[in-house]
C-alpha cells in the first residue's frame, strides 16, 4: 500500500537561505536530529554543489537511529535540483518498494514556504511505518521552524 505525507511551514528567513539549508548536509543533519542521521561521502557538504545526473544514484547514504545506530539505507537519487525552487529525490531504499521526496520553497509575502511531500511503499509494517514517517516529518518541520524562524 502507498503512502503520502505532507507538511507545510512558513519561514521568516529567505528563500536563498532555507535554499542553502535544505541543500546543505548540515541542514539536513539538524532537521533529523537528535534521532536519525544520514551519513554522506567524505567531503560532501551541499547536494547543490553536486554534479548528478537525474535518475542516477549519487551515494549510499547509512540512516542511523540516534545517530550512531544503521537502520536503513538510501540510495540517494535525484531526480530534479532546482536552484531556490527545490528538489524531487525518488531514492531506492532498504525497507520500502519505493520513495519519493519532493520538496519545494515557494516565496511568501512574509518569507517563504517550505513544503515536503513524500509518497512511499514500505515493505513491511506499512501503518506503523506511515505513522512513524509521518510524525518523523512533523518532527523535521518543528526543527525548520526553530532554525529558520516560522511566521506567527
Amino acid at each position: 500500500m502507498k503512502y503520502t505525507i505532507r507538511n507545510s511551514t512558513h519561514l521568516t528567513a529567505s528563500k536563498n537561505d532555507v535554499w542553502q539549508w535544505i541543500t546543505s548536509i548540515d541542514g539536513i543533519s539538524k532537521e533529523m536530529s537528535p534521532y536519525l542521521r544520514m551519513s554522506s561521502p567524505r567531503g560532501v557538504t551541499s547536494l547543490a554543489t553536486i554534479d548528478f545526473t537525474p535518475g542516477k544514484r549519487l551515494f549510499r547514504s547509512w540512516i542511523c537511529f540516534l545517530k550512531i545506530l544503521p537502520i536503513d539505507y538510501s540510495d540517494l537519487t535525484l531526480q530534479s535540483l532546482d536552484e531556490g525552487l527545490g528538489f524531487v529525490e525518488q531514492s531506492k531504499m532498504g525497507s520500502m518498494r519505493s520513495w519519493r521526496h519532493v520538496r519545494t520553497i515557494s516565496p511568501d509575502k512574509e518569507g517563504c514556504v517550505l513544503t515536503d511531500e513524500v509518497s512511499f511503499e514500505p515493505k513491511f509494517a506499512g501503518p506503523i511505518l506511515s505513522k512513524l514517517i509521518a510524525a518523523f516529518f512533523n518532527h523535521r518541520h518543528r526543527r525548520l521552524s526553530k532554525y529558520l524562524a516560522a511566521c506567527k
